[in-house]
């Protein structure tokens, strides 16, 4: 009985001093996620939220330890002004309803607690989960607007090139997509500026949590991102288009929609670690070339 009630009494000082701030963050914010999952996070726009806030929770729970351990408590004033500000956003974008203001007080108030609790010692441990979070807000839609008409088209472009190459009778005005005896619109769910991001959050994550020695490793993939995450893009509204060109234009907005979602997610990451790998073996080239070169 011993070494549970030496684990109980470990564990005791940290419940008692983090027990009651979780209460408050699920009283402040279960209302606000509720609203998000019964309103803003089932458009295909912004559907990534959950997953963004999930990753973001286990990013949290895995440096956890890491804070306790190098930020000892310790009060940074800074902290007051950060949660009040936090606050502050809250109540304004619950009463006015602006949902970017309403997810950004989330981080905030997270932001505040941890430097009240923790310090700049603790915030450093967990500057990442908090950046990570702000792909969750959504952006005004004047700027996705400006930012996702000449990428839909630049996707749209490509994805005619490139089934015209294969043999398919594919046409296109602007973006809209002519394929037999379908038309496609390239929607912003499909090519738009919030998929680029999500797929950018998902490289993100996983530069974080492979977290490899070598810089250039880390920079050229964090580069490389951008246009694998265009590439995934283009596979997405390539599957859609085969799928309408085969199947029909029932199922290529039915189920097989959803699916080419997926198809989207998992050729981004197969494409990441793809890259990687050659990254990887480039460097142990270099490496061995310059072990070589040390020898001769």
């Amino acid at each position: 009985m011993r070494p549970a009630s030496d684990a109980a009494m470990r564990w005791k000082p940290h419940v008692q001093e983090w027990l009651p701030i979780a209460i408050g963050l699920l009283a402040l914010f279960v209302p606000m996620f509720i609203g998000l999952f019964e309103g803003l996070w089932r458009t295909e726009e912004q559907g990534h939220g959950p997953i963004i806030l999930a990753l973001s929770l286990w990013l949290i729970w895995r440096k956890w330890p890491a804070m306790m351990q190098k930020a000892p408590p310790r009060m940074a004033l800074t902290g007051w002004p950060v949660f009040v500000i936090g606050l502050l956003f809250h109540v304004l974008g619950r009463s006015q309803q602006i949902p970017v203001v309403e997810v950004a007080s989330f981080i905030w108030v997270l932001a505040g607690i941890v430097l009240l609790k923790r310090g700049f010692a603790g915030l450093k441990v967990l500057w990442f989960p908090f950046f990570f979070m702000l792909f969750m807000l959504p952006l005004p839609g004047i700027i996705v607007s400006e930012l996702t008409m000449p990428m839909k088209t630049a996707v749209s472009w490509v994805t005619e090139h490139v089934l015209f190459a294969v043999g398919y009778p594919i046409a296109r005005d602007g973006v809209v997509l002519q394929i037999g005896q379908y038309q496609l619109l390239v929607a912003d769910a499909c090519a738009g500026l919030q998929t680029l991001l999500t797929l950018e959050s998902l490289g993100l994550f996983y530069l974080n949590v492979v977290q490899h020695a070598s810089a250039f490793r880390n920079i050229a993939l964090a580069l490389l991102i951008v246009p694998i995450s265009f590439t995934a893009n283009v596979i997405r509204v390539m599957t859609l288009t085969l799928i309408t060109y085969h199947f029909g234009d029932a199922a290529g907005q039915g189920f097989l929609h959803g699916f080419a979602g997926m198809v989207l997610f998992f050729s981004a990451l197969i494409l990441i670690v793809g890259v990687d790998a050659l990254l990887q073996m480039w460097v142990r080239y270099r490496e061995g070339r310059r072990h070589a070169d040390a020898a001769a």
